[in-house]
Protein backbone atom coordinates (compact mmCIF):
# COMPACT_ATOMS: atom_id res chain seq x y z
CA UNK A 1 0.00 0.00 0.00
CA UNK A 2 1.44 3.24 -1.02
CA UNK A 3 2.18 5.43 1.89
CA UNK A 4 1.38 8.98 1.47
CA UNK A 5 3.50 10.51 4.47
CA UNK A 6 6.35 8.15 4.10
CA UNK A 7 8.14 7.87 7.78
CA UNK A 8 12.28 7.35 7.23
CA UNK A 9 14.68 6.21 9.92
CA UNK A 10 17.78 7.73 9.75
CA UNK A 11 21.17 6.77 11.66
CA UNK A 12 21.93 10.35 12.93
CA UNK A 13 25.34 8.82 13.91
CA UNK A 14 26.65 7.73 10.76
CA UNK A 15 29.06 9.15 8.35
CA UNK A 16 32.17 11.27 9.82
CA UNK A 17 30.03 14.16 11.57
CA UNK A 18 27.21 12.42 12.79
CA UNK A 19 24.09 14.49 14.10
CA UNK A 20 25.86 17.49 13.32
CA UNK A 21 25.53 16.54 9.44
CA UNK A 22 23.07 14.22 9.27
CA UNK A 23 20.27 15.96 11.80
CA UNK A 24 20.35 19.36 9.63
CA UNK A 25 19.89 17.68 6.23
CA UNK A 26 17.13 15.33 7.40
CA UNK A 27 15.33 18.15 8.63
CA UNK A 28 15.32 19.61 5.47
CA UNK A 29 14.39 16.70 3.33
CA UNK A 30 11.62 16.03 5.48
CA UNK A 31 10.60 19.82 5.81
CA UNK A 32 10.64 19.98 1.66
CA UNK A 33 8.73 16.46 1.02
CA UNK A 34 6.20 16.10 3.93
CA UNK A 35 8.31 13.01 5.48
CA UNK A 36 8.21 11.85 9.16
CA UNK A 37 11.64 11.48 10.90
CA UNK A 38 12.66 8.53 13.38
CA UNK A 39 16.40 9.93 14.19
CA UNK A 40 18.35 6.85 15.77
CA UNK A 41 21.51 7.50 17.94
CA UNK A 42 22.84 8.97 20.95
CA UNK A 43 19.48 10.67 22.31
CA UNK A 44 21.55 13.74 24.26
CA UNK A 45 23.53 14.03 20.62
CA UNK A 46 20.32 14.78 18.69
CA UNK A 47 18.50 16.66 21.05
CA UNK A 48 21.27 18.88 21.64
CA UNK A 49 20.94 19.42 17.05
CA UNK A 50 17.47 19.56 17.14
CA UNK A 51 17.54 22.40 19.70
CA UNK A 52 18.99 24.72 17.05
CA UNK A 53 16.98 23.52 14.03
CA UNK A 54 13.62 24.52 13.03
CA UNK A 55 11.12 21.32 12.34
CA UNK A 56 8.38 23.58 10.61
CA UNK A 57 5.49 21.31 11.72
CA UNK A 58 8.03 18.15 10.80
CA UNK A 59 7.08 15.04 13.13
CA UNK A 60 10.21 13.76 14.53
CA UNK A 61 10.70 10.97 17.03
CA UNK A 62 13.88 9.98 18.62
CA UNK A 63 15.12 6.67 19.06
CA UNK A 64 17.80 6.00 21.38
CA UNK A 65 20.54 3.66 20.46
CA UNK A 66 23.41 4.20 22.62
CA UNK A 67 26.22 2.07 20.48
CA UNK A 68 27.73 3.31 17.00
CA UNK A 69 29.28 1.31 14.13
CA UNK A 70 32.77 2.42 13.42
CA UNK A 71 34.09 2.68 9.94
CA UNK A 72 36.56 0.34 10.81
CA UNK A 73 34.51 -2.49 12.36
CA UNK A 74 33.74 -5.81 11.04
CA UNK A 75 29.90 -6.28 9.85
CA UNK A 76 30.20 -9.49 11.96
CA UNK A 77 31.45 -7.55 14.80
CA UNK A 78 28.33 -4.91 14.33
CA UNK A 79 26.01 -7.92 14.59
CA UNK A 80 27.19 -9.55 17.63
CA UNK A 81 28.74 -7.11 19.82
CA UNK A 82 27.09 -4.27 18.93
CA UNK A 83 23.43 -4.89 19.10
CA UNK A 84 22.12 -1.78 20.28
CA UNK A 85 23.96 0.28 17.57
CA UNK A 86 22.62 3.20 15.64
CA UNK A 87 22.35 0.94 12.26
CA UNK A 88 20.78 -2.16 14.04
CA UNK A 89 17.99 -0.06 15.34
CA UNK A 90 17.12 1.59 12.24
CA UNK A 91 15.96 -1.39 10.80
CA UNK A 92 14.81 -2.68 13.48
CA UNK A 93 12.12 0.26 13.24
CA UNK A 94 11.29 -0.69 10.00
CA UNK A 95 10.84 -4.38 10.91
CA UNK A 96 8.63 -3.11 14.00
CA UNK A 97 6.68 -0.92 11.37
CA UNK A 98 7.33 2.53 13.32
CA UNK A 99 9.68 3.54 9.52
CA UNK A 100 9.37 2.89 5.82
CA UNK A 101 12.53 3.36 4.73
CA UNK A 102 16.43 3.58 6.18
CA UNK A 103 19.26 5.97 5.42
CA UNK A 104 22.62 5.68 6.88
CA UNK A 105 25.83 7.14 6.22
CA UNK A 106 27.59 4.89 8.07
CA UNK A 107 29.80 1.54 7.44
CA UNK A 108 28.38 0.02 4.21
CA UNK A 109 29.17 -3.60 5.31
CA UNK A 110 27.64 -3.18 8.36
CA UNK A 111 24.44 -1.47 6.97
CA UNK A 112 24.16 -4.31 4.80
CA UNK A 113 24.76 -6.76 7.37
CA UNK A 114 22.10 -5.49 9.45
CA UNK A 115 19.86 -5.03 6.84
CA UNK A 116 19.83 -8.69 5.69
CA UNK A 117 20.00 -9.81 9.13
CA UNK A 118 17.05 -7.70 10.40
CA UNK A 119 15.03 -7.51 6.92
CA UNK A 120 15.99 -10.86 4.99
CA UNK A 121 16.67 -10.67 1.44
CA UNK A 122 14.26 -11.39 -1.60
CA UNK A 123 13.15 -14.56 -2.24
CA UNK A 124 15.86 -15.89 -4.78
CA UNK A 125 18.66 -12.94 -3.97
CA UNK A 126 21.69 -14.95 -2.84
CA UNK A 127 23.16 -11.48 -1.75
CA UNK A 128 22.02 -7.60 -2.14
CA UNK A 129 24.01 -4.99 -4.23
CA UNK A 130 24.60 -1.18 -3.70
CA UNK A 131 23.49 0.68 -7.03
CA UNK A 132 24.69 3.84 -7.42
CA UNK A 133 22.72 6.35 -9.90
CA UNK A 134 24.72 8.11 -12.56
CA UNK A 135 24.05 10.99 -14.62
CA UNK A 136 24.70 10.76 -18.30
CA UNK A 137 24.84 12.73 -21.49
CA UNK A 138 21.95 11.20 -22.24
CA UNK A 139 18.20 11.55 -20.96
CA UNK A 140 18.16 8.37 -18.58
CA UNK A 141 20.87 7.90 -15.88
CA UNK A 142 23.33 5.00 -15.43
CA UNK A 143 22.48 2.39 -12.74
CA UNK A 144 25.93 0.92 -11.74
CA UNK A 145 25.93 -2.53 -9.43
CA UNK A 146 27.76 -3.53 -7.75
CA UNK A 147 29.03 -0.74 -6.15
CA UNK A 148 31.28 -2.05 -2.67
CA UNK A 149 28.59 -4.24 -1.28
CA UNK A 150 30.33 -7.19 -2.73
CA UNK A 151 33.90 -7.12 -2.71
CA UNK A 152 34.09 -11.39 -3.86
CA UNK A 153 31.89 -12.57 -6.45
CA UNK A 154 30.32 -15.42 -8.38
CA UNK A 155 29.30 -15.10 -11.95
CA UNK A 156 25.95 -16.15 -11.02
CA UNK A 157 26.31 -12.84 -8.19
CA UNK A 158 26.49 -10.67 -10.96
CA UNK A 159 23.50 -12.08 -12.91
CA UNK A 160 22.05 -11.48 -10.34
CA UNK A 161 22.59 -7.76 -9.71
CA UNK A 162 22.18 -7.55 -13.02
CA UNK A 163 18.54 -8.94 -13.00
CA UNK A 164 17.88 -6.54 -9.72
CA UNK A 165 18.94 -3.88 -11.79
CA UNK A 166 17.45 -4.25 -14.77
CA UNK A 167 13.94 -4.48 -12.62
CA UNK A 168 15.05 -1.45 -10.24
CA UNK A 169 15.92 0.65 -13.88
CA UNK A 170 12.92 -0.55 -15.66
CA UNK A 171 10.01 0.29 -12.89
CA UNK A 172 11.18 2.69 -10.87
CA UNK A 173 13.58 4.94 -12.74
CA UNK A 174 11.35 4.54 -15.95
CA UNK A 175 13.38 3.06 -18.14
CA UNK A 176 12.17 1.19 -21.17
CA UNK A 177 13.59 -2.04 -22.46
CA UNK A 178 17.15 -0.97 -20.13
CA UNK A 179 20.23 -2.13 -22.08
CA UNK A 180 22.55 -4.21 -19.93
CA UNK A 181 25.98 -4.70 -20.00
CA UNK A 182 29.38 -5.81 -18.09
CA UNK A 183 32.11 -3.94 -17.29
CA UNK A 184 35.22 -4.81 -18.73
CA UNK A 185 38.99 -4.31 -20.32
CA UNK A 186 37.38 -4.27 -24.16
CA UNK A 187 34.79 -4.11 -26.15
CA UNK A 188 35.96 -7.02 -27.98
CA UNK A 189 34.52 -10.02 -27.44
CA UNK A 190 36.66 -12.38 -25.08
CA UNK A 191 38.35 -9.28 -23.51
CA UNK A 192 38.34 -9.89 -18.80
CA UNK A 193 38.82 -11.74 -16.75
CA UNK A 194 37.44 -15.25 -15.67
CA UNK A 195 34.50 -13.68 -13.65
CA UNK A 196 33.84 -11.58 -16.49
CA UNK A 197 33.70 -13.99 -19.01
CA UNK A 198 31.34 -16.65 -17.43
CA UNK A 199 28.75 -13.51 -16.38
CA UNK A 200 29.06 -12.58 -20.13
CA UNK A 201 28.29 -16.05 -21.07
CA UNK A 202 25.95 -16.60 -18.77
CA UNK A 203 23.36 -13.17 -19.88
CA UNK A 204 24.12 -14.16 -23.44
CA UNK A 205 22.05 -17.06 -22.20
CA UNK A 206 19.14 -14.70 -20.30
CA UNK A 207 16.26 -12.88 -21.70
CA UNK A 208 17.59 -9.30 -20.76
CA UNK A 209 18.38 -6.79 -23.53
CA UNK A 210 22.30 -7.10 -22.79
CA UNK A 211 24.30 -5.23 -24.71
CA UNK A 212 28.35 -6.76 -24.01
CA UNK A 213 31.22 -5.83 -22.95
CA UNK A 214 30.95 -2.09 -21.90
CA UNK A 215 34.76 0.18 -20.60
CA UNK A 216 34.97 2.54 -18.62
CA UNK A 217 34.97 4.87 -20.69
CA UNK A 218 31.43 4.31 -21.84
CA UNK A 219 29.78 5.18 -19.07
CA UNK A 220 28.00 8.38 -19.81
CA UNK A 221 27.17 7.47 -23.34
CA UNK A 222 24.28 5.93 -23.33
CA UNK A 223 25.49 2.49 -24.45
CA UNK A 224 24.25 0.69 -21.33
CA UNK A 225 21.65 1.32 -18.61
CA UNK A 226 22.88 -0.89 -16.34
CA UNK A 227 26.37 -1.81 -16.49
CA UNK A 228 27.44 -4.68 -13.82
CA UNK A 229 30.65 -5.50 -11.74
CA UNK A 230 31.99 -7.36 -8.93
CA UNK A 231 31.67 -4.62 -5.37
CA UNK A 232 35.47 -4.06 -5.66
CA UNK A 233 35.62 -2.60 -9.30
CA UNK A 234 32.74 -1.09 -8.55
CA UNK A 235 33.75 1.09 -6.03
CA UNK A 236 37.18 2.19 -7.50
CA UNK A 237 35.25 3.16 -10.33
CA UNK A 238 32.44 5.52 -8.37
CA UNK A 239 35.30 6.67 -6.49
CA UNK A 240 37.23 7.79 -9.33
CA UNK A 241 34.42 9.51 -10.72
CA UNK A 242 33.83 11.40 -7.72
CA UNK A 243 37.29 12.14 -7.26
CA UNK A 244 37.53 13.42 -11.30
CA UNK A 245 34.83 15.69 -10.77
CA UNK A 246 36.03 17.47 -7.28
CA UNK A 247 39.51 17.98 -8.93
CA UNK A 248 37.91 19.42 -12.34
CA UNK A 249 35.92 21.88 -9.92
CA UNK A 250 38.86 22.81 -8.46
CA UNK A 251 40.82 22.84 -11.47
CA UNK A 252 38.59 25.26 -12.85
CA UNK A 253 38.29 27.85 -10.13
CA UNK A 254 42.17 27.90 -10.04
CA UNK A 255 41.94 28.71 -13.71
CA UNK A 256 39.49 31.28 -13.40
CA UNK A 257 41.83 33.35 -10.69
CA UNK A 258 44.17 33.76 -13.20
CA UNK A 259 43.27 36.29 -15.13
CA UNK A 260 40.70 39.18 -15.49
CA UNK A 261 39.36 37.97 -19.26
CA UNK A 262 38.83 34.49 -17.79
CA UNK A 263 36.55 35.83 -14.21
CA UNK A 264 34.49 37.69 -16.90
CA UNK A 265 34.10 34.50 -19.25
CA UNK A 266 33.13 32.62 -15.96
CA UNK A 267 30.91 35.24 -15.14
CA UNK A 268 29.27 35.38 -17.90
CA UNK A 269 28.95 31.60 -18.22
CA UNK A 270 28.33 30.85 -14.48
CA UNK A 271 24.72 30.07 -14.85
CA UNK A 272 25.58 27.02 -17.31
CA UNK A 273 28.62 26.47 -15.23
CA UNK A 274 26.21 25.60 -11.95
CA UNK A 275 24.20 23.73 -13.84
CA UNK A 276 27.23 21.15 -14.74
CA UNK A 277 28.54 21.58 -11.17
CA UNK A 278 24.96 20.11 -10.04
CA UNK A 279 25.06 17.23 -12.41
CA UNK A 280 28.03 16.25 -11.51
CA UNK A 281 27.83 16.67 -7.81
CA UNK A 282 27.58 12.83 -5.44
CA UNK A 283 25.84 15.18 -3.32
CA UNK A 284 22.88 15.50 -5.88
CA UNK A 285 22.14 11.97 -5.66
CA UNK A 286 22.15 11.27 -1.88
CA UNK A 287 23.32 7.67 -1.80
CA UNK A 288 23.19 4.33 -3.21
CA UNK A 289 19.72 1.88 -2.81
CA UNK A 290 20.47 -1.43 -1.08
CA UNK A 291 18.80 -3.98 -4.15
CA UNK A 292 17.48 -7.45 -2.65
CA UNK A 293 16.69 -6.68 0.59
CA UNK A 294 13.03 -6.67 1.77
CA UNK A 295 13.13 -3.35 2.92
CA UNK A 296 14.26 0.30 1.54
CA UNK A 297 17.52 0.95 2.16
CA UNK A 298 19.97 3.86 1.19
CA UNK A 299 23.54 4.07 1.81
CA UNK A 300 25.72 7.15 1.58
CA UNK A 301 28.85 8.16 1.63
CA UNK A 302 30.74 8.52 5.11
CA UNK A 303 32.10 11.68 3.74
CA UNK A 304 28.14 13.39 2.95
CA UNK A 305 27.53 16.65 3.53
CA UNK A 306 24.39 18.16 4.70
CA UNK A 307 23.16 18.28 0.95
CA UNK A 308 23.92 14.60 0.42
CA UNK A 309 21.92 13.22 3.13
CA UNK A 310 19.18 15.70 2.14
CA UNK A 311 18.59 14.07 -1.10
CA UNK A 312 19.19 10.57 0.36
CA UNK A 313 16.29 11.21 2.48
CA UNK A 314 14.28 12.33 -0.17
CA UNK A 315 15.41 9.49 -2.49
CA UNK A 316 14.04 7.28 0.39
CA UNK A 317 10.63 8.87 0.03
CA UNK A 318 10.22 8.85 -3.38
CA UNK A 319 11.42 4.69 -3.25
CA UNK A 320 8.65 4.11 -0.67
CA UNK A 321 5.78 6.38 -2.65
CA UNK A 322 6.93 4.88 -5.59
CA UNK A 323 6.68 1.40 -4.10
CA UNK A 324 10.29 0.65 -5.71
CA UNK A 325 10.16 -2.73 -3.18
CA UNK A 326 7.13 -3.71 -3.85
CA UNK A 327 7.82 -3.04 -7.95
CA UNK A 328 11.31 -4.95 -7.42
CA UNK A 329 10.22 -8.37 -5.83
CA UNK A 330 6.85 -8.61 -8.52
CA UNK A 331 9.46 -8.12 -11.00
CA UNK A 332 11.76 -10.70 -9.77
CA UNK A 333 8.72 -12.95 -9.05
CA UNK A 334 7.92 -12.99 -12.87
CA UNK A 335 11.54 -13.64 -13.60
CA UNK A 336 12.27 -17.76 -14.20
CA UNK A 337 15.70 -16.63 -14.73
CA UNK A 338 15.96 -15.51 -10.85
CA UNK A 339 16.03 -19.32 -9.70
CA UNK A 340 17.81 -20.63 -12.72
CA UNK A 341 20.93 -18.19 -12.67
CA UNK A 342 22.29 -19.87 -9.61
CA UNK A 343 24.15 -22.24 -8.06
CA UNK A 344 21.84 -24.60 -9.52
CA UNK A 345 22.71 -26.51 -13.16
CA UNK A 346 22.16 -24.23 -16.06
CA UNK A 347 20.81 -25.22 -19.06
CA UNK A 348 23.99 -27.55 -20.91
CA UNK A 349 26.29 -26.57 -18.61
CA UNK A 350 27.60 -25.89 -14.88
CA UNK A 351 27.37 -22.39 -13.01
CA UNK A 352 30.77 -22.13 -11.29
CA UNK A 353 29.34 -21.97 -8.37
Amino acid sequence: MQQANPRIAVDAMGGDSGPEVVVPGALHAARQESLGLVLVGDQESIEKVLSREKKNGVHVEIVHAPEVVGMNDKPSEALRRKKNSSIQACFKEVRENRAHGVVSAGNSGATLACGMFTLGRIKGIERPALASILPTEKKDPLVLVDVGANVECKPYHLVQFGLMAEVFARNVLHIKNPKVGVLTIGEEEGKGNKLVLETIKMLKMSSLNFVGNVEGRDFFTGKADVVVCDGFVGNIALKLMEGLAVSLSRTLKAEVKKSLLARLGFLLGIKALKRFGRHIDYAEYGGAPLLGLNGIGIVCHGSSNSKAITNAVIMAGEFIRNQANEHLIAGLGANQELSLFGKKTLPGRQSSG
